[in-house]
């Protein structure tokens, strides 16, 4: 084990107080540099509002506000080349290593005067706001692609029918379209839901200090403007302890994964030689080490399988944040890495279903198969409602006829109108005009519903819910 000795606490940011060294694994343990270096951008952008801000307050002057800004967009640079070194040991976080690396730019003294005022705490804050504000706009604009998709191919595809599911067991028919905008409704509410969460995000903590806010009466709101925030985190204490932008995006995440794990159970049975309802593209399947025939369905796999890691981070998260006290505590530094891996997940699966979706065979005539005239009982007790008989009664009479063709071991559309009359004297010849599939699903017009009509709107609908974006 390293003694204290063995790693001098000196050149850190928070050195001055401390006599001893630190543990090297503790160093290890403690730094972020390594996963938070992913906002160096928004460090930079950060670091430069403030220190514009910084000249208003007589911190800085015009020419060392210039060389601050100069050295900043440096460093910037070295970051999107690849060749920013970071000194492990020394560069705990993307904030130190920043300064660290401005300082030998442009000189320690000038450097060492943009921290004024500031704190890591709300340094922090403030870069994973801009970066996560930044990535919800990509996400949103896949989602929005994804909900394209599903709208159009539910309108070129809206004569397909098939058997419509409760329980897993064939319930009625439907159209194929119908089916698909179930969850084009489930992803249209994810893409509201994502613009209110990032309503919330963008909002400004810089210059909030460590949690009391800051000294130099720097204007806060010329900041949050340069950085193209919609307004402040009033209180200080709240700017730099708050991490429910954080807990809120994966919330959110966690329910789009849901609904997509959903969708993906779904169209794994349909594409199972069982059910032979969808193809998949060879783009989004793998095959058997073993057995030459296999096709299996991978991507949607994943997609089921990534939604419990997405939930996973979301309540390992929730467990870090419940019980630490006011305002900033370095558990909070927690929030970093499952923030990122989530949104490359989330992100990563919109685009993957996108492109199943894009390139997957309906194969409407093995749909159509699967249709069974007793899926049409409803549509039997209908009958007799339409001829004012209590829909208790008609429910009854319907079941018996099931019963009947269940006896006789024929289909129901196979039964004469002797037999169904033997069921019920209130049948009429008309009755026989029941089974059929395309009238079935017109019947059901009121909206929501899977006539064609009822259909079309629903496919407006999603439309409509692309509106007012980014």
């Amino acid at each position: 084990m390293a003694t204290s000795s063995d790693a001098p606490s000196a050149g850190k940011l928070w050195g001055g107080r401390f006599t001893g060294g630190q543990d090297p694994i503790m160093t290890q343990y403690n730094e972020s540099i390594y996963f938070d270096r992913a906002f160096h951008s928004q460090d930079v952008r950060g670091s430069i509002a403030y220190a514009r801000a910084n000249v208003k307050t007589g911190i800085l002057t015009e020419r060392e506000f210039s060389e601050i800004e100069r050295g900043l967009k440096g460093v910037l640079k070295e970051w999107e080349t690849g060749k920013f070194e970071i000194q492990p040991g020394v560069d705990e976080d993307i904030h130190t290593a920043n300064e660290r690396r401005l300082g030998e730019i442009i000189g320690k003294e000038i450097a060492g005067k943009l921290h004024t005022g500031r704190s890591r705490n709300d340094q922090v804050a403030t870069d994973m706001r801009l970066w996560l504000r930044d990535q919800l706009d990509q996400l949103e604009g896949y989602l929005i692609d994804f909900l394209k998709v599903i709208a159009a191919r539910a309108e070129k595809e809206i004569d397909a029918l098939m058997p419509g599911y409760t329980h897993l067991q064939r319930a009625q028919p439907i159209r194929w379209s119908h089916w698909s905008l179930m969850y084009g409704s489930f992803f249209a509410s994810d893409l509201q839901r994502l613009r209110e969460v990032k309503a919330r995000v963008n909002k400004c903590p810089l210059g909030c200090g460590a949690l009391a806010g800051n000294p130099f009466n720097v204007d806060r709101d010329a900041i949050a403007k340069e950085l193209g925030f919609d307004g402040l985190i009033m209180n200080s204490m709240a700017g730099v302890a708050d991490r429910d932008f954080v807990v809120e995006t994966m919330q959110w995440g966690s329910m789009l994964m849901m609904h997509l794990s959903r969708w993906a159970e779904d169209l794994i049975i349909y594409s199972s030689g069982e059910f032979a309802f969808v193809k998949l593209a060879d783009a989004y399947s793998t095959g058997s080490s073993l057995m030459p025939q296999k096709k299996n369905p991978d991507s949607l796999e994943l997609l089921r399988g990534k939604a419990g890691r997405a939930f996973g981070q979301m309540a390992g998260l929730m467990m870090s944040i419940k019980g630490i006290p006011s305002t900033y505590n370095k558990d909070l530094q927690e929030s970093v890495e499952p923030l990122l891996d989530h949104v490359k997940t989330v992100g990563d699966s919109i685009q993957i279903a996108t492109g199943v979706l894009s390139t997957l065979a309906i194969q409407p005539d093995n749909m159509l198969a699967a249709l069974t005239p007793d899926m049409l009982a409803t549509d039997l007790a209908d009958y007799l409602v339409r001829k004012g008989v209590p829909f208790r009664e008609t429910h009854h009479i319907s079941g018996q006829c099931v019963a009947l063709a269940e006896k006789v071991k024929k289909p129901m559309d196979k039964l004469s109108f002797e037999q169904l009359q033997g069921v019920d004297k209130r049948f009429e010849k008309d009755i026989m005009e029941v089974f059929d599939y395309q009238k079935s699903v017109e019947m059901r017009s009121a909206k929501g519903g899977t006539s064609r009509s009822a259909v079309m709107e629903q496919i407006e609908a999603v439309k409509k819910a692309l509106e007012g974006g980014r």
